[in-house]
């Protein structure tokens, strides 16, 4: 019998300094810290965001400077947004916030697409299909 998978749980994403991190997570894209994972040392070192609704997947930061700065540049992770005028909303937000983001485009799918970057240069999608 083959186990069915039912969607995303999370995505970890390694991060140079997780309190940098963690504010930019919670203050731009709007997530919320469910859990903090402290290492044998007692030190937190990684947490797990959800959206504010309590959206099934999550992001989870952790701490790894060399694993961030070897991505920084690439796009992991395409959030949804349910449509182009909220992705508007998010570029005007990212320009309020004075944070880097790119232009709106179309994507291959023919969606609203706006990229925006992570303290350690992740660039994280906003999609509108």
């Amino acid at each position: 019998m083959t186990a069915t998978v039912t969607g995303f749980h999370h995505v970890k994403l390694p991060v140079s300094d997780l309190a940098r991190s963690r504010d930019w997570y919670e203050r731009v894209l709007g997530l919320e810290v469910v859990l903090e994972f402290a290492d044998d040392d007692g030190v937190v070192r990684g947490v797990a965001l959800r959206l504010p609704d309590g959206g099934d997947a999550g992001i989870a930061l952790r701490e790894d400077p060399t694993r961030a700065a070897a991505l920084a540049g690439f796009d992991p992770v395409a959030l949804l947004v349910p449509e182009r005028a909220q992705v508007e909303q998010r570029r005007a937000r990212m320009d309020e916030l004075g944070e880097r983001r790119g232009e709106i485009v179309t994507g291959s799918g023919g969606g609203s697409v706006l990229a925006v970057h992570d303290p350690d240069g992740l660039e994280i999608r906003l999609y509108a299909d």
